[in-house]
């Protein structure tokens, strides 16, 4: 565990590249393991054989998502709150703004695992599921939304809020002990040779994992050294750290939880084709992942980086790394676009070994990741602004790219362009909330340069 001096440093005096590099690998390597184990209950209850117990994994996908939701609520506002109070060197206020995040993240959990519970099934009949799939998909939920939901949404809450004070390494270890738990326990509980319980195997297999990664975390919050030990009663006066928190946590919950329309939208859309183009959007979204993966972690990495150096006064440390950031995330994305464009009928035989399938696959393909690029921006955008404790444009940005305009668009270019239009959906989504987000990150800058040199800026 480094020392305060040390976490400091890795903000305010360590080189601006090593700081970055410090920050993003350790990042970007939880997220690949979070990836990897996600993946890890669909490979494990597919190799059953059975469609049933994998279609109550699907089924229960979007539940799962709006864990995400909730902890990005309390993880990253709270990261960009406390990552901005230690920067103006207020460590009282960072530990009580991590109480805060910690009781709300919680609370929240709770309620929502209690609703689901209440709500069960005509949420997962919402969500697809059939007279055929419903017992499969309850038995799921049960272990990875009822029971396993707090796990889940407060290890991810609590990654978040290491990172902010400069442990991203530390981070980067307890999501990756439940990713490695998750994908060891899932082959026990889930395959017929052992204990052989499908579907709710997976179930308890997540939960567990997420116990354990959660469990390290508060181990972590109990040692001395850290400045983010909170008691009781630093929840004091919680309403108004509860603002900052919320403000610029809300966008980043929202875009999750929009993001659950916007595929299901899509996948609607795409149903009413054929059944080899519905399995090509599914292939397609897999293969989608890595990058996305990759740019989450870039950006979670930069977030407490830029929000230190802002808070702190020290404007240009925060823009060269953020230039860092986005180039790296650019320079992924590139290869990515590449790698896709070239290789795409390959790449969906990795999946599948049906020729039409692997067809509409390789069209998709080649069409959505023209929106890479634009995605590998974005993202570093909106942490950015998240950062600096913008909530408007953080807000409008994060809606942008989903929800405003995905579903018109949808009718639209599906009107167009039969079943290929949709592919261009989120391309045009990109596109004009990376215009949006640039135009926001140019008029900050302007700002910047205003009060340094202490004139207004001329009348047009």
């Amino acid at each position: 565990m480094l020392s305060a001096e040390q976490r400091r440093a890795v903000f305010a005096t360590m080189p601006v590249g090593r700081a970055v590099l410090s920050q993003i690998i350790p990042a970007v390597a939880s997220q690949m393991i979070a990836l990897i184990y996600n993946l890890a209950d669909t490979y494990f209850v597919g190799l059953l054989n059975d469609p049933y117990q994998t279609a109550a994994i699907t089924v229960v996908y979007p539940s799962f998502i709006m864990l995400t939701a909730i902890s990005n609520l309390f993880g990253i506002g709270g990261a960009s709150a406390i990552a901005r109070a230690l920067g103006t060197g207020d460590g009282e206020r960072a530990r009580r703004l991590a109480a805060v995040s910690c009781c709300g993240g919680l609370v929240s959990a709770l309620l929502f695992s209690l609703l689901f519970a209440l709500l069960q099934q005509p949420l997962l009949e919402l969500c697809g599921a059939t007279t055929d799939t419903y017992d499969l998909a309850a038995g799921y939920a049960l272990w990875v939304v009822v029971i396993g939901g707090p796990p889940v949404i407060m290890s991810t809450l609590l990654a978040n809020l290491v990172r902010a004070e400069g442990s991203a390494a530390y981070a980067a270890a307890g999501v990756s002990l439940g990713g490695i738990v998750n994908i060891i326990l899932d082959p026990f509980l889930v395959l017929p040779q052992f204990l052989g319980l499908g579907a709710q195997g997976a179930g308890i297999a997540t939960a567990a994992a997420n116990l354990l990664s959660a469990l390290f975390f508060l181990a972590y919050f109990c040692r001395r050294g850290t400045a983010l030990r909170f008691r009781p009663d630093d929840l004091r006066g919680s309403r108004t750290l509860l603002r900052p928190v919320l403000a610029i946590g809300f966008p980043s919950a929202l875009q999750y939880a929009l993001t659950v329309v916007a595929v299901a939208a899509q996948s609607w859309f795409v149903s009413q084709y054929t059944t080899e183009a519905m399995a090509a959007l599914g292939i397609v979204k897999k293969l989608d992942q890595l990058p996305l993966y990759f740019w989450i972690g870039v950006a979670n990495g930069l977030l407490p980086l830029l929000a230190y150096n802002y808070a702190a006064g020290n404007q240009l440390r925060r823009q060269a790394a953020f230039r860092r950031g986005c180039l790296i995330s650019l320079g992924f994305a590139l290869l990515s676009l590449a790698a896709c464009e070239l290789w795409a009928e390959p790449l969906a035989g990795l999946f599948i070994d049906d020729q039409l399938t692997i067809a509409y696959c390789a069209a998709f393909l080649r069409r959505m990741v023209t929106a890479m690029p634009l995605m590998a921006l974005c993202y570093p955008l909106i942490i950015h602004f998240q950062a600096m404790g913008k909530a408007k444009e953080s807000l409008i940005c994060s809606v942008l790219r989903k929800g405003v305009l995905d579903i018109p668009l949808l009718f639209l270019l599906n009107s167009l362009l039969p079943l290929y239009g949709c592919m261009w959906v989120q391309p045009i989504v990109d596109a004009v909330s990376l215009a949006v987000a640039s135009a926001f990150y140019l008029r900050l800058r302007r700002t910047e340069h205003w009060q340094q040199d202490g004139a207004p800026p001329l009348e047009r």
